[in-house]
Order: C-alpha cells, then structure tokens, then sequence
C-alpha cells in the first residue's frame, strides 16, 4: 500500500506544470547588434529574390546604411550613460554594456563602414566583356580557370554575397569584446570567424592562393577554437560556473554558498591555470601574436585585399577587446601569473614581428609582419594591468585600424597586367609615376613607424607610458627598439617609392572610384587628426577604460 502511495506521489510531482520563466532581454542595449543582424538576414533575401543586376547597389547602400544606423545606436546608448554611471550587465548576464564595450563597438562599426567602401570598389581592373568588376570572384562555387568561371565571367556575375557575409562578421565582433560568460565568446568567435574564412578565399585574381589562404586560415582557426573550447570546459569545471563574475569570485574566494558538489575541484589550481591558458592561446591566435601568428602572413597575402584590410583592422580590435574583458574582469586575481606570460608573448611578438618583416619581398606580406609586431606593442599596454592600460590600448586600436585600412587601400591601386602588383621591386619610383599615392602611402607608413605627429606615435607613447607606470620598463626598452627596427623596413619602403628609377614595364597606378578615394581620405584624416590633436580621444577612451562586473 505503502509503495501505490509513494508511486501515486511521484505521479503527481510530474504532473504539476514546471515554472517557466521567459528571459529577460534589453532589445534597446542591443541594438547596435540586432541591427547589423538584422541587415545581415535582409542581405541573405537580397541573394534570394532581387535580380542580379540590382544587388550590387542594393547591397552596398543596405550594408552602409546599417552599420551607420548601429554606429547611431552605439552613440545614444554612450549619451544615455550606459558606457558609465548605468554600466551594467544585460541579456541575462551573457553581455557587459560598458564603456570598453561601447568604444570597441563604435570602432569596429567605424571600420566596416570604410571597408564596405572597399568592398564596393569596381574601377580598379579593366572591364570584362563590357562591365566593370570588383575584387571578388565571378563565382565563389566555380573551379578556378574552369568552364563554370568563364562562363561566370561572360555573363557579368560578381560576388554580392560577400556584403551579407561582412555583416555576419561584423556582428559577432561587436559581441566578442562585450561577452560576459565564456559560452557567449565562443559563440560569438565562431559567429566572425565562419565569415571570414569564405571570404578569404573569393579573390578574383589568384584565386588558388585565395583558396589556400582560406583553408590554412580555417584549420588553423579550428585548432584555435579547439583550444578555446577545451579552456572553458576546464575553467566551468574549476568554478561551475561560466559567468565572468562567477569565475573571478571563485578565483579571489569571496564566493558565497559553495555547491558542495563544486568544493572539491574550486581548489584546484590546475584547473583554473591550464583552463586559463588555454582560453589565452585561442585569444592570442585571433591577435596574430607569436607563437600563435603563423596563419597572418599566408592569409593577409592570399585574401582579397579589401578582405585582408577589413580582417586585419576589425578582428584586432575585437580580439584584444575579448582578451581585456579576460584578463581585467576574470583573472584580476591572476595578475601574479598571467603577467609574466604575457610579457614574454609581447616581446616575442614585437621583436620577431619587426625582424622577419625586414627580410619581406611583398607589400601584403610586410604589412601583416607588421601588424604582428603592432600586435606585441599593444600587448605591451594589456601587461600594465592598469586602467590607464585599458585606455591606451582601446586608443591604439581605433588609431591602427584606420591606418591599414587606408594601406591595404592603396594597395589595391597599385596594378599590372596580374592585379595588384604587391612586390616591392615594382614600386620603385612609384612617388615619380604618381606622387599623390606615394604619399598617401607613405604618411600610413610612417604613422606605423611611430614617427611623430601621426597616429602611431600617440598611440605607442600611450601604451609605452601606461606599461611604464605599471612597471614593466624593460618591455618599453624592448619596445621602442622594435619599433626602430620596424622603422627601417617602412623607411626602406619610402625610399624605394622616391629615390628610384621606374621601370619602363611597371605597375601603373589605378584612378579609383569616390569608394576608395574616401575609404584613404578617412584614414589619412584620422592618421592626422590622431596625431596632431589626439587630446580629445585619449579623454574618451580614458572615461570609457572602466570594466563592469
């Protein structure tokens, strides 16, 4: 009888209706996000059902005009106070709207909206068969030189789905730096990675090399993720929880009311160091440092140029804005061990960035050696472990992005019977073919070098001072020599463009579009402005430098 009773009590504890509760999401606080993906869906339907001789221009005002809505809505949330006194963690803990978040938002949104310039560009190659072409492939799916290409080619295809695809990227970078548990990075790192890889491999020209660049970039991006996943299993295992906040605590041990079942394995170190070197290593690759910096070269040579400017500026910026959040928010308790790490990853990254970009033959090349040796000075800045830290690496980030990106934009103009013309052998005496270029170019070289009144100075005094005041000295003394070093192949460069003969056979200098003629002017304007008055914006990112738990 006993035994009916303890049955027919079961039968009804199963029978009562679980408590529900919907989730409580701030659609405002998102928007910026919501709007990116919401223009990335509309461009999907765009490929679905518009003609192909309207998605072109539908694609580009539909990709600009969306990242310049999402760019308002970061400026409203930053003036209603969300990026100070209403800081705050949103959509049920998964994301931090705070002033880094805010800022590094802004800057990747800035960034898309002059790659999508870019992207956009069709004056740079010769038409084909009576219609103007871009820097993408006819047809993404076709076999390289074969009947479905040319056939492509012929009927005036192009690649419009390289817009939806850039806005798929865009919006899982404005949500990695503002992550706030480590199942939302993940998602986010696979939400602007799977993009990136495809475009990769969409050049027109050279498309074989395009294809190797995106298959070396996805396995080794896997392997990477792969690390990253395998770090969080450990670190949930350490703290039983995913949550920023949740770990720190675990890890300083305030945590109150410990699940029994957790208190044996919170006290294993081994856990919590492994797991959170692990999470670095996925983090570090996404930054192009060394050890981890071996995709950079072949991937930044083989994407297609626009590709390569818009990776090399905006995944930066999300990538060190993941590795803050981590460092500051969840291992602050760590400092003592993660510090000495990072040190040794930044003077690997700025010294071997700097030397092996002295023996380079290709423009591509160069610059991608030269983003991982800018790559070790901004981690100089994330070692001072200091909000002056914060601020001067969230200044040099919006500093360099627009530098590459205005390089790699000139680079497209630089062209012979094969496309770009990226050895440096055909650039000599490029400042007499065409002053104005070489300029241009040599303003964004010299703002990489550092030299003063541009950018790069401002910001490598900023991030030199602020690891000076935390005390790592030593890292400065090793960074300004890097930078010397650096500053011989720019200067080379600069040379080569001015002080040599052209070769009656080379490169001639492509007229671009108003696209890229303003995607250079921005960049040349914000390398300056930078550089001249940079007041202003050292203010801003320091009052947005402040971490929310």
């Amino acid at each position: 009888m006993s035994t009916m009773n303890s049955v027919h009590s079961l039968w009804t504890v199963a029978q009562e209706p679980a408590k529900f509760e919907a989730p409580h999401i701030e659609y405002g606080q998102l928007l910026p996000v919501l709007i990116v993906l919401g223009v990335a869906v509309a461009g999907v339907l765009v490929e679905a059902f518009l003609p192909r001789g309207s998605r072109y221009v539908t694609q580009t005002v539909l990709a600009f005009a969306g990242l310049a809505a999402a760019f308002g809505s970061v400026i409203s949330l930053a003036l209603d106070g969300y990026a100070t006194k209403d800081a705050g963690v949103i959509a049920m803990g998964a994301i931090a709207m705070d002033g880094p978040a805010l800022f590094l938002q802004g800057t990747i949104l800035l960034v898309a909206a002059v790659a999508v310039f870019t992207f956009a560009e069709r004056r740079l190659d010769p038409q084909q068969h009576g219609r103007h072409v871009d820097s993408f492939a006819a047809q993404g799916s076709a076999v390289p030189g074969g009947e479905a290409e040319q056939a492509a080619v012929k009927a005036g295809f192009t690649t419009t789905e390289v817009y939806p695809l850039a806005m798929f990227a865009v919006s899982g970078m404005l949500i990695f730096p503002a992550a706030n548990d480590l199942l939302t990075l993940f998602v986010a790192l696979e939400v602007f990675s799977l993009p990136l890889y495809l475009l990769c491999a969409l050049a027109r020209r050279k498309r074989l090399m395009s294809q190797e660049a995106a298959v070396k970039y996805f396995l080794l991006g896997a392997f990477s993720s792969a690390f990253l996943l395998f770090g969080i299993a450990l670190l949930y295992g350490y703290a039983g929880t995913v949550t920023y906040s949740g770990i720190a605590e675990v890890v300083e041990g305030t945590k109150q009311n410990v699940d029994p079942a957790l208190a044996g394995t919170m006290g294993n170190d081994a856990l919590l160091l492994i797991g959170g070197a692990m999470i670095l290593v996925g983090l570090l690759f996404k930054v192009g440092a060394v050890p981890f910096h071996m995709w950079t070269p072949d991937v930044y040579q083989g994407a297609p140029t626009p590709v390569t400017g818009f990776m090399a500026a905006a995944t930066k910026v999300a990538a060190f804005g993941a590795l803050l959040r981590l460092l500051y928010v969840v291992l602050p308790g760590l400092r003592w061990d993660w510090r000495p790490v990072m040190w040794g990853v930044a003077i690997a990254t700025m010294v071997i960035g700097a030397i092996l970009a002295v023996t380079q033959t290709d423009v591509k090349r160069l610059l991608a050696y030269s983003s991982i040796a800018h790559a070790g000075f901004i981690l100089a800045g994330v070692t001072a472990a200091t909000p002056d830290g914060v601020s001067s690496v969230l200044f040099y980030l919006g500093a360099y992005s627009f530098v590459t990106l205005g390089a790699f934009a000139v680079v497209t103009l630089v062209r012979d019977a094969g496309g770009e013309a990226t050895h440096l052998s055909k650039w000599a005496g490029l400042g007499r073919r065409s002053p104005l270029v070489a300029a241009v170019f040599a303003v964004f070289l010299l703002a990489f070098a550092g030299i003063p009144l541009t950018s790069g100075f401002s910001g490598k005094f900023a991030v030199f001072k602020a690891a000076a005041e935390g005390g790592a000295v030593p890292l400065v003394v090793i960074g300004v020599i890097s930078s010397a070093i650096a500053a011989f192949f720019y200067i080379r460069v600069i040379v080569l463009m001015f002080f040599s003969e052209p070769k009656a056979d080379g490169p001639s200098v492509a007229v671009p579009s108003a696209l890229t003629t303003t995607a250079i002017a921005i960049g040349v304007a914000v390398t300056l402005v930078l550089g001249l008055a940079p007041q202003y914006f050292l203010d801003l990112a320091s009052d947005a430098g402040v971490f929310v738990r």
